[in-house]
């Protein structure tokens, strides 16, 4: 195939693909110029450029690259520091330069998030010009002059990982100038920032030896923080004319304007009599039926990733994938950035979950990973490790009181346990052994529900809803200024064996009761479709359907929202 034809026909199926999720998500549809930005970044392989426009539109959500304002404080101080920008000058490919001085980066002063808003701000507008789309970016990282207290380990991995892995850009090199000796030795310490691909491409040279990795006409007069930043600077005239210009960018990831979750009471909701009155008319078989035609719909997504043939053994079940579109990407993983997990939203709150799966020996690294970067709190298991004679779950965690085990770069000690008659409750103590920190996560294990089955009475399951829901405010309190996210805290993981039966019916009781107890109304059908479009094949079977509308009229009931009658 022609190049031309080739590039033209995957443009047509990057927008194909995109546009169906941008459809699903309310989204206005992805731009032809803004495609082939992510395409050229991929050299036209539609499903590696997928599979970045989903990373970069996931990371810059994460860490809050959203809604910038460069002429407001932080962010203008930040973006006139000298500590990013891209040189007017170009190298013989055409190739732009970025670069970052560390020695102008102090982190009590600065926090990560803003200088990452800065980062991406001034890369956005360079990668504007076709020619660098075109021709990619060569990164110098300037250590000349800098000491240990310019140096952040966790911003610096994100710095070169995400430039790599969530940016729509083509990354020539990174060139790591003039580093200290603490950073020489041991040089180990390369491979504790970088993953693997990205480490070919990196080289750490002295500042004698630039010239030889670029002419001496591409290169500043100045490194180690001398650079002058003057009025004719690129940061100077990016900024201007930029007061009130919206970012495109945030319509293209999808970003609503508020922070509602998918989970808003709609126009069909049911107050507990009228629920009554539904379940009456259509008995066992018409909610078996209701569920059916929600098992018919298919998934609106796609599942690239999950059915990536290196990824095939991240999964538990071959039948069980997560959609691109919701997955949890692991930011700085070994080989691949897949877990089979799955972001979902509770009541009014974005990502309130992450469903996933019962972790397998192979994946405990990554979990622990994906606890810790997402900032976890609560785990939530609905299953034990083994039931009727079968493998359910992997023992990921230290069973017994003072017991650790190491799981990666994580080492995990259980502090202690508290037994319940319907499930532990372990107080788990995460030591990351790359950055030094420790968190403390509580760990929630239901032990009264049968695997494909529902539990015999709701009232155990909801008074277990409760303690979980109690331990997280407990948790998120005890943060204090530390979390600026959402009021009720970080996503909380929860899993079964597949992560979508009991998995799935304990959140859409989560939502329901909460919607309950906010409006004085719900909608069961409502709210499993709508997390179905996140953690696809939520409830896995039409008893656990049918368990739902019964737990909430018993709670109900047990509130006095219905007569005890009935």
């Amino acid at each position: 195939m022609a190049p031309t034809l080739h590039k033209h026909c995957a443009t047509r199926q990057f927008l194909e693909e995109i546009n169906k999720w941008t459809s699903q998500h309310g989204v206005s549809p992805l731009s032809r110029e803004l495609a082939v930005k992510f395409l050229m970044a991929r050299k036209f392989d539609v499903l590696r450029a997928i599979e970045l426009f989903h990373s970069y539109r996931e990371t810059r959500l994460k860490e809050g690259i959203v809604r910038l304002q460069p002429q407001e404080e932080p962010l203008r101080s930040e973006l006139l520091s000298g500590k990013f920008t891209v040189l007017s000058v170009r190298d013989p490919s055409g190739a732009s330069i970025a670069l970052y001085t560390a020695k102008l980066h102090h982190p009590h002063k600065t926090g990560n998030h803003v200088v990452l808003q800065a980062l991406f701000y001034l890369l956005d507008r360079a990668v504007e010009s076709l020619e660098t789309q075109r021709n990619g970016l060569v990164f110098i990282y300037d250590m000349a002059g800098s000491n240990y207290t310019n140096f952040e380990l966790d911003l610096s991995k994100k710095i070169l990982n995400l430039l790599k892995g969530a940016f729509p850009a083509r990354l020539k090199k990174v060139l790591i100038v003039g580093a200290p000796v603490w950073f020489r030795v041991p040089y180990n310490l390369l491979s504790l920032l970088l993953k693997e691909k990205l480490r070919e491409r990196v080289q750490m040279v002295k500042m004698a030896e630039l010239c030889q990795h670029l002419p001496r006409d591409c290169l500043p007069q100045h490194l180690g923080g001398l650079l002058p930043l003057d009025s004719y600077s690129w940061n100077q005239q990016l900024l201007v004319g930029q007061n009130g210009r919206v970012d495109p960018v945030d319509e293209l990831v999808g970003i609503p304007l508020d922070d509602t979750s998918i989970h808003m009471p709609g126009p069909e909701s049911m107050r507990p009599q009228e629920l009554l009155m539904h379940l009456g008319r259509l008995q066992r078989s018409g909610v078996h039926q209701e569920y059916e035609e929600l098992r018919k719909e298919p998934p609106p997504g796609t599942f690239h990733c999950a059915q990536a043939a290196y990824n095939q053994e991240r999964n538990r079940y071959g039948d069980v994938l997560c959609l691109d579109q919701t997955r949890v990407p692991v930011l700085f993983p070994q080989r691949s950035d897949y877990i089979n997990a799955s972001f979902m939203d509770g009541y009014k709150q974005k990502n309130a979950y992450i469903g996933t799966q019962g972790p397998l020996e192979r994946t405990y690294g990554d979990f622990w990973r994906m606890v810790w970067e997402q900032n976890v709190l609560v785990i939530v298991m609905t299953t034990r490790t083994d039931e009727g004679g079968r493998r359910k779950c992997g023992q990921y965690w230290p069973l017994e009181e003072g017991g650790q085990e190491v799981y990666g770069h994580m080492a995990v000690v259980n502090q202690r346990v508290d037994h319940h008659t319907h499930y532990n409750h372990t107080i788990l103590e995460l030591h990351n052994t790359e950055t030094c920190e420790q968190r403390q996560v509580s760990h929630f294990q239901y032990l009264s529900w049968p695997d494909y089955g529902v539990p015999t009475s709701a009232v155990t399951l909801i008074d277990f809803l409760v303690a979980v829901k109690r331990q997280q405010r407990k948790m998120v309190k005890a943060l204090g200024l530390q979390w600026t996210g959402h009021p009720l805290g970080p996503p909380m993981v929860v899993h079964c064996s597949a992560g979508i039966g009991r998995t799935g019916t304990f959140c859409a009781l989560d939502i329901c009761l909460s919607q309950l107890q906010d409006v004085g109304s719900l909608n069961v059908c409502q709210t499993v479709r709508r997390m179905r479009t996140q953690r696809a094949f939520s409830i896995q079977t039409p008893d656990q359907y049918y368990f739902c509308y019964n737990a909430i009229l018993e709670h109900a009931q047990r509130q006095g929202l219905l007569p005890a009658n009935q």
